[in-house]
This record gives C-alpha cells, structure tokens and sequence, in this order.
C-alpha cells in the first residue's frame, strides 16, 4: 500500500436515497471534523424528497470541500452507487458514511493517525455505538451486536484479516476508511457482493486490514435502513438457523467463485497461500451447497467437514455445521 503525505487529502464518498430527515446531522457532523475532509462526494439514487438540496445548503457553508454530487435515475443500487461515489473519490484516503449516522469529534484525526502507524494496512474499520431513530443509545456496540470476539479482533490486529474474513464479515462501510490504491484492485465491485464485505476482503487478500475498538460513529438503527445491525436474541438465532437454506448457499457458493477468480487476476499481488485458502473456501461452500435435502443425509459429510477443521477454518465453527444439518430446504 501506498505512503501517506504528511497531511493526507480525504475524501468522504456518502450514498443516501430518501435521507432528507437525518442528512444534515451526519454532513455536519463530518464537515466539523478536524482536519476536515479535502472532498464530499455524495451519490444520490433517486431520492424523492429533497436530499440534495439540503446536502448543497450544507455543503455551501464549508467552501473549502469539494463537492461532487451524483443524481441517479434509475437507482444503481447500494453497490454501485457505493462504488460511483469511491472512483470519483480524489483522496488517498477515502471514508464512507451512511446518509444516517453522525461522526464523532476526532473521528478523522484518529484514523489519519492510525494510517500513519501502519503504512502496510489497507483499510481500518471501527466499532460504532448503536443508537434509535431518534439518536438514543441502544446500550451496546455494533461489535457486540455481531458477536465479535477477542479472538477475531487479535488475529486481525496481527495481520491475520484474511483468514477472519474468511470465516465471516465484519467489517462495515460506515466504519471504514482505506487507502486510495485499494480502488484498483477492488473495482469493478461484482453486483453480487456488498460493498463493504468486497471492500474488506480484497484489502485482507493485497495487504492487511486494522480496527479500531472504540466506537467513531453513532450507527442509527431504524425501519429505513437499507442495511442495519440487529443483535439477535437466543429465538432470533434459532429462527435464522431454521430459515430456508438452499438460496443462501448458492449465494455462498456464488460470491466466493467470484473472488476465487477476482484473486487469481490480481497475480503477485495475492499470495499462494491467500489463493489457495479461498480455492478451499470454495470448496467447502460446494460440499455445503450440494448437501441432500434429508437432513439425516446431510450428517456425514457436515461431520467428515467439521472433524478435518473446515468448518473452523471457513465458517462459524459448530453454529453453522448445525446450520446445516437443521435448515430446510426452500
């Protein structure tokens, strides 16, 4: 990964759709940052009400960012909008926001000096408080709201990213913010995976990624969010054991051939072994997508794939083997 300058350019890429009542909180709270970024790309995806209008009244009041506004019409989806707004980003470092949430004070400064300190991290992300629709908080983190452990939060801390993502995302677009040179390897995004999982991953595979472990956001949860985090109680993770399996895997199965290949054209740049612990990703999403319907039947190649360490090396341990065995079919 790239050096920084001494007092880098960021740029802030913001989605929104809809935003109109929570917009000019989190652009306030990203403009007052210090140092404040260099650059505001917004990219809009068919707002009906009026989103950027109050994102150009704000905006104006801080001439000193650069403001870039896309209007799509139709929708690109999250994605690619995501993905419009990161290629027109000037910055070598660029963060994404929600058109929801609100910075905290330093938040910029803080992963300006975590960037400093580890020139070979491509992408550091944060925990994040969790709060209402109405800014409250909720009483707990999004890390604990993903039930993320000390054990994952060393073995990234110690460059060992790529193999905890392997096993499963943690890392959310709100949270982040990564080097400029990542785009090259990252872009295209496939349509097929969310931007942040893409993002994180393919910053894990070309070098490493960091986190920071206090909360630099408020993460608004409420019924708009097009993506959210819920911490789920003990029915609710039986309930998503139970949902129906076979839609999932193939997704599973689906996304992980894409950065089988995605890996393999990026060259030196991925090594052997990074490249050959996905191609064993993949196939042990195929064994868990062609498992029979009889759940009886399901029990020895689950077992056979438990007992060889796979579904500790490439998924949640014994939570998702049980998945497996108990999930119905569509």
């Amino acid at each position: 990964m790239s050096a920084l300058e001494p007092t880098p350019r960021i740029s802030v890429a913001l989605c929104t759709h809809n935003g109109a009542r929570y917009v000019e909180e989190q652009l306030i709270s990203i403009l007052e940052q210090v140092p404040a970024p260099h650059q505001l790309v917004v990219s809009d995806d068919a707002s009906k009400d009026d989103t950027i209008a109050r994102t150009r009244a704000i905006a104006a009041r801080y001439p000193a960012v650069e403001l870039t506004v896309f209007e799509n019409t139709p929708p690109l989806g999250v994605t690619k909008n995501f993905e419009q707004a990161i290629r027109a980003c000037s910055g070598s470092l660029i963060a994404l926001s929600d058109q929801d949430d609100v910075w905290h004070q330093g938040r910029l400064a803080l992963f300006v000096q975590e960037f400093a300190a580890h020139p070979a991290v491509a992408l550091i992300h944060s925990d994040a408080r969790l709060v209402d629709s109405e800014g409250s908080p909720l009483g707990h983190t999004l890390s604990r709201a993903l039930g993320v452990s000390a054990r994952e939060v060393a073995s990234i801390r110690s460059g060992q990213a790529f193999s905890v993502l392997l096993r499963r995302n943690l890392v959310t677009g709100a949270c982040m913010v990564f080097r400029q040179s990542l785009v090259e390897f990252a872009a295209p995004f496939p349509s097929s995976w969310v931007h942040d999982e893409w993002l994180g991953v393919i910053a894990a595979a070309v070098g490493s990624t960091g986190f920071i472990d206090q909360p630099t956001i408020d993460y608004r949860q409420h019924g708009a969010n097009q993506i959210g985090a819920t911490k789920l109680t003990l029915a609710g993770k039986f309930g998503r054991m139970m949902e129906p399996r076979r839609t999932r895997n193939a997704r599973l199965e689906a996304n992980i051939t894409v950065l089988a290949d995605r890996l393999q054209r990026l060259g030196s740049r991925v090594s052997d072994d990074k490249l050959n612990r996905v191609r064993a990703k993949l196939d042990h999403e195929h064994m868990r997508n062609a498992l029979p319907e009889a759940r009886m039947r399901r029990i020895p190649a689950v077992a056979h794939a438990f007992f060889a360490g796979n579904y500790g090396r490439y998924s949640r341990g014994p939570l998702d083997a049980m998945r497996d065995i108990l999930q119905p079919v569509d």
